[in-house]
C-alpha cells in the first residue's frame, strides 16, 4: 500500500524564461571616438543615432547598431593606417631626406640594379638545386626513421640523430663547416667541390633535416587504417609506402615545402660569407663602390619579388586543402 505520495512539481523550462527580448543599450561612445578619422567615423555616429531613434523596433536598432560598430572598426583601422604611413614618411624625409638618399637614391639604384639582379640569379639556382636535393634526401630520412620493427632500430635511431643534430645547429655554422672545411680535408672529391656546389651542399645538408619532419608530419597524417589495408592484399611494407601512403602524405606536405623554399631562398644569401658572388655579396659591393645603401634595397626587392607571390600561392592551397576537407570544393 502506498502512502504519503509527493507529487512532482512540474520542472520549470529553461526556454520559457528567457522568451523576454535581452536588453540591448546602443552605445555612443565608440561612434564619437571614431570621429577622429572622419571619413569612416561619421557614418558611424549617423547609425548609431539611427538606433537610438529606432528602440521600439528591435530588429531595426540591432541592424543599425552593428552597422555603426563596423564604420567605427572601419575608423580605427583607418587612423592606424594612415598613421602608420606618416611615420614612415616622416622617417624618410627627417634630417632633410637622409634616409630616402641613403636607402632609395633612384639614380645609384637603377646603376646597379643590373648587376643585382644577374647575381640575384645564383640565389634562385642555388635555391632550387638545394630544395630538390633536400626534398629527396628530407623524404629519405623520414621513411627511416618510420622504419617499424626493432631491426630498423638503429636505422632509425641514425635518422633521429642526424635531425636533431642539424636542426639544433645554426645554419651560418653549418655553411661555414661544410664551406671551408671540405676543402681542408684534401680528399679527392669534395675538396674541390665549387663555391656554387658547397653551398648548395650545406643548405641540403640542413633543410634535409626540417623537411624530414615535415614528411614525417605527412605520413604520419595517413590513417592508419590505409597501411592496414595495403598489407591485407598482400603489399610489402615499402609498397605500401609506395603506392598507398606517400602519394597522399606529399599531397598534403605541399604547402609546408613551399614555406620551407621561401626560408632556404632566403638562406641564400649566408653563402656571401663564403664568397658566393650572389645577390647580397654583389649588392655590398656596390654600397662600397657607390658610398649608398641602395643596392641593399635592390636586392631586398629581388627577394621579395619571389617570396611574396609564393606566400600568397601557399596561403591559396591552404585555403583550397581546407576548402575540401570541408567539402566546398
Amino acid at each position: 500500500m502506498i502512502k504519503n505520495v509527493v507529487p512532482i512539481p512540474k520542472p520549470t523550462l529553461v526556454a520559457e524564461a528567457s522568451l523576454d527580448p535581452i536588453p540591448f543599450d546602443v552605445g555612443m561612445a565608440l561612434p564619437i571616438a571614431s570621429l577622429a578619422f572622419p571619413p569612416t567615423g561619421i557614418p558611424a555616429v549617423l547609425f548609431a543615432l539611427r538606433a537610438k531613434a529606432a528602440s521600439d523596433d528591435r530588429k531595426q536598432m540591432l541592424r543599425y547598431a552593428m552597422r555603426s560598430r563596423l564604420w567605427a572598426q572601419y575608423s580605427f583601422g583607418s587612423l592606424f593606417a594612415v598613421a602608420v604611413v606618416g611615420f614612415v614618411v616622416a622617417a624618410l624625409i627627417a634630417n632633410n631626406y637622409a634616409v630616402a638618399d641613403g636607402y632609395f637614391n633612384w639614380e645609384v639604384l637603377v646603376a646597379g640594379f643590373p648587376q643585382i639582379v644577374k647575381a640575384f640569379a645564383t640565389n634562385i639556382w642555388v635555391s632550387v638545386a638545394a630544395e630538390i636535393a633536400a626534398v629527396a634526401w628530407g623524404l629519405t630520412l623520414a621513411v627511416a626513421r618510420s622504419l617499424p620493427g626493432r631491426a630498423a632500430a638503429p636505422i632509425r635511431l641514425m635518422a633521429i640523430f642526424y635531425i636533431d643534430l642539424f636542426r639544433g645547429l645554426p645554419s651560418l655554422l653549418t655553411i661555414l663547416i661544410i664551406g671551408f672545411g671540405l676543402p681542408q680535408t684534401g680528399l679527392p672529391i669534395v675538396s674541390n667541390l665549387s663555391l656554387f656546389t658547397s653551398g648548395a651542399l650545406a643548405l641540403t645538408i640542413v633543410y634535409g633535416a626540417y623537411l624530414a619532419e615535415t614528411f614525417r608530419a605527412g605520413i604520419e597524417g595517413v590513417h592508419w587504417s590505409q597501411v592496414a589495408a595495403g598489407r591485407a592484399i598482400g603489399l610489402t611494407y615499402f609498397q605500401v609506402m609506395r603506392f598507398v601512403v606517400l602519394p597522399q602524405a606529399l599531397r598534403n606536405v605541399i604547402p609546408p615545402l613551399l614555406n620551407w623554399y621561401i626560408s632556404l631562398l632566403k638562406d641564400t644569401s649566408l653563402l656571401s660569407v663564403l664568397g658566393l658572388l650572389e645577390g647580397v655579396t654583389t649588392a655590398r659591393i656596390l654600397v662600397t663602390a657607390q658610398s649608398n645603401l641602395s643596392a641593399l634595397t635592390g636586392v631586398s626587392l629581388c627577394f621579395l619579388a619571389v617570396t611574396i607571390p609564393l606566400a600568397r600561392f601557399t596561403d591559396h592551397l591552404i585555403k583550397r586543402n581546407a576548402a575540401k576537407l570541408r567539402g566546398v570544393g
